[in-house]
């Protein structure tokens, strides 16, 4: 009895954990997208720009981050 409810903690932690990085995706996305297209705004500082893409890039690298735990799960 006590395993079956251990397993279905472990079950309903298991899908808690997925939730949350599943929303933290779409947040991340919502960055991304946010930064590209401020980037393609820029036209005057280049710096401000690259910064912009790379901040894009750092979210598409944690988003992809946060699949893969998803999918280890």
């Amino acid at each position: 009895m006590s395993i079956s409810k251990d397993h279905r903690g472990k079950e309903e932690e298991k899908e808690k954990l997925e939730e949350t990085l599943e929303a933290a995706i779409e947040v991340e996305e919502d960055l991304m997208r946010t930064y590209l297209i401020t980037a393609e705004r820029v036209h005057d500082d280049d710096e401000l720009k690259e910064r912009l893409e790379n901040f894009a890039e750092g979210n598409a690298k944690r988003t992809k981050q946060l699949i893969d735990e998803i999918k280890e799960q």
